[in-house]
């Protein structure tokens, strides 16, 4: 769907099509554990997300030189621009980058020579934020966000996610608390597979803006109470919670009760080469499944832009929601 939208919960690594892991694969000398493209499409029929996981982080070994970074989200943005998105805001995992020996500046320069041309390339514009992997140390973040030091002028702000279960957010209280200090925006994984709890501590603890899935808050009625009134926004993957199986099927995905209960959702892809479409996909998902009209698909678009971090560029966003209002569904 090219409804105008703004993507927020993305992450770069996993826009990583088989296409262009064997031509990262050749170029840099590196052996997939998978004969083709072919081969490589069946692997990602994985059962949950830990399997996601496995193989989400064996095929980063591609992943080597700035010219590989501007590659994998050069192609994204084109995609993304084909199905509508006008702002993304653009997740990366640097620890997973330097346990390999690949350098902080390496990644951060790699991107932005992308994303500090879409504008004009793609008519997209673009935050990027950098995420700390909550199944290693609080220290390790830490040290991650110092290595983050030098480029700080490209990165807007902070997130959390990778594995949920059993790392709660308090975990992460004194980086968060330092990315607050040094400006950071911040965001983070909480209630996909995690309880209701981690989200209330996401925001309590880790002083979040937006939570990254908040699927699971509708367990409770008065954390989704809360949410209504505060005006937290939630970055709903539909497809991926139907691949990776936190929700049974699409059909039954809680997002229309979710929007009737006055919750500030918003539609977006999480990594759509694994799990089966990107943003104007997913769009067209729900759409088909839960029969959206073009109300609650325009008030989706809105959210998005309302639930940005635009707040440096009024004026873009009001274009921008200027846009969704404008948008002839047919």
């Amino acid at each position: 769907m090219s409804l105008p939208k703004a993507e927020l919960h993305l992450h770069i690594e996993g826009t990583l099509e088989p296409d262009l892991a064997f031509a990262l694969a050749a170029r840099n000398g590196v052996e997939l554990p998978c004969a083709d493209t072919d081969a490589l499409r069946e692997a990602y029929r994985f059962q949950d997300l830990q399997s996601f996981l496995d193989l989400y982080y064996a095929l980063m070994t591609v992943l080597r030189t700035e010219r590989d970074f501007e590659d994998l989200a050069d192609a994204y943005l084109a995609r993304a621009a084909a199905q509508g998105v006008r702002h993304a805001e653009i997740f990366f995992d640097p620890q997973a980058h330097l346990a390999r020996g690949v350098g902080m500046g390496t990644v951060v320069e790699g991107l932005w020579r992308a994303l500090g041309g879409s504008e004009e390339r793609h008519g997209v514009s673009t935050r990027l934020i950098m995420c700390f992997l909550r199944d290693e140390s609080a220290e390790s973040a830490m040290a991650t966000l110092d290595a983050a030091g030098p480029y700080l002028d490209r990165i807007t702000g902070v997130g959390l996610d990778s594995a949920e279960v059993g790392h709660p957010p308090r975990k992460f209280r004194e980086v968060y608390e330092a990315a607050a200090a040094l400006g950071l925006r911040r965001v983070a994984h909480a209630g996909e597979e995690g309880p209701p709890e981690y989200i209330t501590e996401a925001l309590d603890v880790l002083g979040v803006e937006r939570v990254d899935h908040g699927l699971r808050c509708v367990e409770d009625p008065a954390l989704v109470e809360r949410l209504v009134r505060e005006r937290v926004p939630l970055t709903l993957c539909p497809l991926s919670n139907v691949r990776l199986r936190t929700v049974d099927t699409l059909a039954g995905h809680p997002l229309p009760a979710m929007l009737d209960a006055g919750l500030m959702c918003t539609v977006n892809s999480d990594d759509p080469a694994y799990f089966g479409g990107y943003a104007g996909d997913n769009f067209d998902a729900v759409r088909g499944a839960l029969g959206l009209g073009p109300e609650r698909l325009r008030e989706l678009a809105r959210n998005s832009f309302l639930a940005s971090f635009l707040d440096d560029d009024e004026a873009l966003r009001a274009r921008y929601l200027a846009e969704v209002e404008a948008y002839d569904f047919g």
